[in-house]
């Protein structure tokens, strides 16, 4: 059974901070929130498990060419930068199509593994959990 999220999860992608300084720019995703950033890393030819969360929503930033992510029913191939938002209860999954490729993720709400539903998986895990 899954808990309910302790942290707010908004529903849309929250608002992106575009800060200009004299040596260039930075966005900033979030600030002074709970939030949980991971940097993830997809093998060669290899994929992520379909799956939703229950707890949280994520922003993913792509930062390699050669991911192919699905949202929903779509099927994205993003391009490096490209950012895709990921609501709460959201079928998803990201691919690589050939090359290592890596998504930084900015999770709002609870990042927990124990929240990960599997629709589908490769590697034949449990459907609920690590």
């Amino acid at each position: 059974m899954t808990k309910p999220a302790t942290s707010l999860i908004p529903k849309e992608k929250p608002s992106v901070g575009f800060v200009v300084r004299p040596w260039g720019s930075f966005k900033q995703y979030a600030h002074n929130e709970p939030v949980t950033v991971s940097l993830m890393t997809v093998a060669p030819g290899q994929r992520l498990s379909l799956q939703s969360h229950a707890g949280r929503a994520e922003l993913w930033i792509v930062l390699d060419a050669g991911c192919e992510v699905q949202v929903g029913d779509e099927i994205l191939h993003p391009q490096p930068g490209d950012e895709i938002w990921i609501p709460a209860n959201t079928r998803h999954r990201l691919a690589s199509r050939g090359p290592t490729v890596r998504v930084l993720e900015v999770a709002f709400g609870d990042w927990r593994q124990a929240d990960i539903v599997r629709h589908e998986d490769d590697y034949r895990r449990p459907q609920e959990g690590e």
